[in-house]
């Protein structure tokens, strides 16, 4: 941010005190000081959205009781006064609702993922962005990480060759260890959709594999688990895929990995080498060259050897760890920069609409893979 640019006003729905993830995208937010925190609705109990709003030094008339009642206030506001970006943070099955009123309201938005319960609604969501003349983005928060572009930068410009396979994974254990009731919601298909496992970080797994080799995964043969009797969604996925470009691969899922703390992980192989990045080590980025030593690429605003679009994603020299919040305020740095250009549709560097039609096109195929009617499921994406 510039002294002559002010912050971007912003509210959240959801995400209140005690949610983790509300509170992550409000500290992201304020990294590089593109936004302040106007308004919300951060939960339905009353007393920790009030506290919320307090702790924010929100003023407690612009605390709203819902997401309604958020969006149609701010609108009686000045224009120099009301909110110009909205953040949704809260259970899938508001996502497509709440962004088609914030867009209809002249809203920006940026929401978390997956971005609907269907692809139907998230199709329909595609064209009304289209005409409104807003930005949209998802919040694929492993995708603001520097050397995950630098791994991107070195697929595009040819220095592993043809990619021929792609393994991702993505291992937690939080369901497997404390119980069926944690996160009781995202076991729920009303309010989660059709996925459990694979729309909660099926979804990140499936995009970040896209993102960083190129590559577009057009058919899965997916198996899908359920660990804890009464559950009602998949808890465990293991899909094999086949890309258009001519790439194979495996993408795993699971929240029943006791033990586990949030695994991510891709590696890539092409006729001359591979790659390989694990977001518990983001900072670091093993290249296998056939023929050649493996080297270790580190990040560092003053590391050599990095592509400017990685550099633009580090704030720190080696030696000094950027992480999650990091990679997250990437993308609210790059949406700042869209709003104050002027821009629609998807800001550049940041998630979008596509992204999330495809993700949903993912979870369609492999539930329909799993069920035995189409061993191999072909994805289908609306256009």
């Amino acid at each position: 941010m510039t002294e002559s640019s002010p912050p971007i006003r912003a509210g959240m729905i959801g995400g209140g005190q005690g949610a983790f993830i509300g509170q992550v995208h409000r500290m992201a937010a304020r990294l590089d000081g593109d936004f302040a925190w106007v308004c919300g609705a951060f939960s339905r109990d009353a007393d920790n959205n009030q506290a919320t709003g307090a702790g924010l030094g929100i003023a407690p008339e612009r605390v709203y009781a819902d997401w309604q009642t958020l969006i149609e206030q701010e609108q009686r506001l000045p224009v120099d006064q009301r909110i110009q970006l909205l953040v949704i943070a809260t259970p899938n099955h508001l996502h497509v609702p709440i962004a088609r009123a914030a867009l209809a309201a002249g809203l920006h938005v940026f929401s978390e993922k997956p971005a609907g319960v269907s692809t139907a609604e998230v199709a329909d969501l595609a064209q009304q962005l289209g005409a409104s003349g807003r930005l949209y983005g998802l919040a694929h928060t492993y995708l603001g990480y520097p050397l995950v572009w630098q791994a991107r930068e070195m697929i595009a410009r040819g220095e592993l060759g043809d990619l021929r396979k792609i393994h991702v994974e993505y291992p937690q254990g939080w369901l497997g260890e404390i119980g069926d009731n944690a996160g009781a919601w995202r076991a729920d298909p009303a309010q989660s959709g059709a996925g459990g496992c694979l729309g909660d970080i099926g979804t990140h797994a499936f995009t970040l594999a896209e993102f960083v080799s190129g590559h577009q995964i057009d058919s899965v043969r997916a198996s899908l688990g359920v660990h804890a009797e009464g559950r009602q969604l998949d808890d465990d996925a293991d899909v094999l895929f086949r890309t258009r470009q001519g790439a194979s691969g495996t993408l795993i899922a699971s929240q029943v990995c006791s033990g586990e703390e949030n695994g991510l992980k891709i590696r890539l192989y092409g006729e001359l080498g591979g790659l390989e990045w694990q977001q518990m080590e983001p900072n670091t980025l093993i290249h296998r060259q056939h023929g050649a030593p493996q080297r270790c690429l580190r990040a560092g605003t003053d590391r050599p050897g990095l592509y400017p679009a990685a550099q633009a994603r580090l704030r720190l020299p080696v030696g000094h760890p950027e992480g999650y919040l990091e990679a997250l305020a990437n993308l609210y740095r790059d949406f700042a920069a869209a709003i104050r250009r002027g821009a629609s549709g998807t800001p550049d560097g940041v998630p979008g609409i596509k992204d999330g039609l495809r993700g949903m096109a993912f979870i369609d195929a492999a539930i329909v893979s799993h069920g035995g009617g189409e061993p191999w499921a072909r994805l289908d994406v609306p256009t």
